[in-house]
């Protein structure tokens, strides 16, 4: 990746959000067959802004030319190296529950540069399971295992009414990015990072632009 691209600090989340769609989409295509590809073409295939394609694009790679537009390979590489997925980051998961075992068998977080090494549980009848490869342990072992194993990404998935007592516990076990899927607000220390994924939240905008539609086209919600 160029030297001169810009600083991820002054970059918008809704920036960082655009860019794995961008990298899903590249990666989609046949590199063999497609050598290089320009902002507009990838602003058709996601029907987004051409504008604001080139715009996010020159942030992360300088690779960029007239009329040929990008090398394939090498812009994938620049948007991975970016956003830190050439450095496989690992991570313990809070919460064995439906969603939590859901995380641990999703096998497509190390092309993301996660890779959830252990999970932890409160429920006895859940600790010394195997799921989806993870080991879950007792939330007694949290601070020890994290110490010895030097890991920093937590991600929670436990009910709403534990998650600020096990926001708690990470912290002390050295954690500095917590990924938080329980739906509260979270306190911790300014130097922890707490990356919230509010379900509610997306469906409220799902179900703003369902309506805007709706209304747009005149359809009040009868059936079509």
């Amino acid at each position: 990746m160029s030297d001169h691209v810009s600083n991820s600090a002054a970059v918008s989340v809704h920036v960082l959000r655009r860019l794995p769609q961008y990298l899903n989409y590249l990666k989609s295509l046949d590199t063999r067959e497609i050598r290089s590809i320009s902002a507009p073409a990838i602003a058709k295939a996601l029907q987004l802004n051409e504008v604001q394609v080139r715009k996010d694009l020159a942030i992360v790679s300088a690779a960029g030319k007239p009329r040929t537009g990008f090398a394939l390979s090498a812009l994938i590489n620049d948007i991975e190296s970016y956003l830190g997925y050439d450095n496989v980051n690992e991570a313990v998961l809070v919460g064995a529950g439906q969603l939590g075992r859901a995380l641990l068998s999703y096998s497509g977080f190390e092309s993301c540069g996660l890779k959830i090494a252990v999970a932890f549980d409160a429920d006895d009848s859940v600790v010394g399971m195997d799921i989806g490869g993870k080991k879950v342990f007792p939330v007694s072992k949290l601070k020890d295992l994290c110490k010895r194993m030097n890991i920093h990404i937590g991600i929670l998935t436990v009910p709403a009414d534990q998650a600020q007592s096990v926001c708690d516990r990470l912290v002390d076990a050295g954690i500095l990015a917590i990924w938080n899927f329980a739906p509260v607000h979270l306190t911790a220390p300014e130097d922890v990072i707490v990356q919230n994924e509010n379900m509610a939240h997306s469906l409220a905008v799902l179900s703003k632009r369902l309506k805007e539609k709706r209304d747009v086209s005149g359809y009040a919600g009868q059936n079509r």
